[in-house]
């Protein structure tokens, strides 16, 4: 061939293949996607759900702490009280609810159906307590609380989201049980009664923002349950119409839709303060306990406008955080609903991400400036104990749901300590062979454990691979200082 030179043997060159590693090289790999591929294995474990919400919730509540004794000190003294007052409350609600936390996450799935209608009715009769004159508790205008004695209060209200979650999960599973879904009738009654009937007793004191949660929440059920389009239009379509007509009625409710994005401080002054505290933040934000809004310019600093300060303190930093946790755990609640092969525990984990999800929007989208006060709380981050016991008890719900994701139950055996297991092998294996059983810590320097002169050292030698092998059969006892590896190549990488 002209223009190229004959080889030794008169043949002509091998032409090697284009982006063919040269022989012996390793071939290249893109690390960023290397770093995806990772990442992905990480994302498809069969823990990844249990984690996001153990670790998320975690998380949220504990930032909230922090962020309710820097929110709160001010209206503490305000009030005349010691400034970790509002902090001593938030910290023991926070305590009881890691207890109640536990008891869902480590509840059978039967136990939390038998709840559900407890929980109810014990829900219904302490929102009809709400309206007895003498016992209720108007606050900010509304009427939704009981006294408990001194300065500790109840909202009824956020035990009925609870309720309505339990209630309708086993209500919606045992229909689908029966194969009824698929009339209408049976997709609506009694959910859509009961659940009426939750919103009447909540809108006789007056909280419409805790009347959307619920409204969302039954709207999550029936799309978890497969409602038909024009089912679900039709429900949308009389709730809009009731909320309309209770917003028309009430120049408060007005006022407050008024306010969206608007910048007149004189007639919103909780929505513009709350967007200077957020445009005061920076990237990252002015300082732990350096807010200038909470001194008395930004009402409910600590309760329903706490993410104004978090901006305003950590920034934009923070709220970038605060939003990542919410959305992770949002995503993991999604994912458990979605792997699951139980009914109840679909639509029960599809009820509390729709319940956390919708109210932290409705949180945050007011203190944006994006929607209408509706006066809720973030869930397990602002001041209240009335909704953090329910939220935590939601995420051991969750918690629990995510033990019984398919694989999940199997990796979380496989991280039990063995040490005690591993100790009672060798003792079986000690008794079958007669001799004591041999520690890793007596081996020689030149051989195995216990050998003895003469024996084989090396790859050669044969292991013992039963309780029962010993000296008579050729083979070495079990040394228990083994199964650490034998078991790290046999789990499955998935599961690590």
């Amino acid at each position: 061939m002209p223009g190229s030179s004959p080889s030794r043997t008169g043949r002509p060159p091998v032409q090697r293949a284009a982006g063919r590693p040269a022989p012996g090289g390793v071939p290249r790999q893109n690390p960023a996607r290397q770093l995806l591929d990772r990442a992905r294995k990480a994302w498809d474990r069969p823990l990844t759900a249990y984690y996001l919400i153990l670790g998320g919730g975690s998380l949220i509540t504990v930032l909230g702490l922090v962020m309710v004794y820097s929110a709160s000190q001010v209206t503490a003294l305000q009030m005349a009280l010691p400034g970790s007052y509002f902090f001593r409350k938030q910290l023991l609600a926070a305590a009881i609810g890691a207890v109640l936390l536990l008891a869902a996450a480590r509840m059978p799935v039967r136990l939390h159906r038998a709840l559900a209608y407890p929980i109810l009715a014990g829900a219904v009769f302490l929102m009809a307590l709400v309206q007895v004159p003498g016992i209720g508790m108007s606050v900010n205008g509304n009427q939704n609380w009981i006294s408990l004695g001194g300065s500790f209060q109840i909202q009824p209200s956020e035990i009925g989201k609870l309720a309505l979650v339990l209630w309708g999960a086993d209500l919606i599973a045992r229909k689908q049980e029966r194969r009824l879904l698929t009339q209408w009738k049976h997709m609506l009654v009694p959910l859509v009664p009961v659940a009426f009937m939750l919103l009447g007793l909540i809108m006789l004191g007056g909280d419409m923002g805790t009347a959307i949660i619920l409204t969302a929440i039954l709207f999550g059920l029936l799309w978890l349950a497969g409602a038909p389009t024009r089912l679900f239009v039709g429900v949308l379509s009389v709730a809009a119409l009731i909320g309309l007509i209770l917003i028309k009625t009430s120049p408060n409710r007005l006022g407050r839709f008024a306010c969206v994005g608007s910048s007149d401080a004189s007639k919103c002054w909780q929505a513009v303060h709350g967007i200077y505290a957020l445009a005061s933040g920076g990237l990252f934000g002015s300082g732990l306990g350096a807010s200038v809004e909470k001194w008395g310019q930004l009402p409910e600093a600590h309760t329903d406008f706490i993410f104004a300060v978090t901006g305003e303190e950590l920034g934009l930093a923070g709220t970038l955080s605060v939003l990542a946790l919410f959305a992770a755990l949002g995503y993991a609640g999604i994912r458990v609903a979605g792997r699951t092969e139980d009914p109840f525990v679909r639509y029960a984990a599809g009820g509390v991400t729709t319940w956390i999800i919708a109210q932290a929007v409705i949180n945050i989208g007011a203190v944006l400036g994006l929607l209408p006060i509706a006066g809720v709380p973030l869930p397990l981050f602002s001041y209240g104990g009335s909704a953090l016991l329910p939220t935590m008890f939601a995420i051991g719900l969750l918690i629990a749901f995510a033990r019984d994701e398919p694989g999940a139950r199997a990796a979380l055996a496989m991280r039990q300590p063995r040490f005690g297991r591993k100790r009672a092998g060798g003792s079986t294996a000690g008794r079958a062979s007669g001799r004591k059983p041999v520690r890793g810590a007596d081996r020689k320097p030149g051989g195995g454990a216990g050998r003895e002169p003469g024996a084989r050292s090396g790859r050669g030698s044969v292991r013992g691979s039963g309780a029962g092998s010993g000296r008579g059969s050729g083979q070495e006892p079990r040394r228990w200082n083994t199964m650490r590896r034998r078991a790290s190549a046999a789990r499955p990488s998935g599961e690590r």
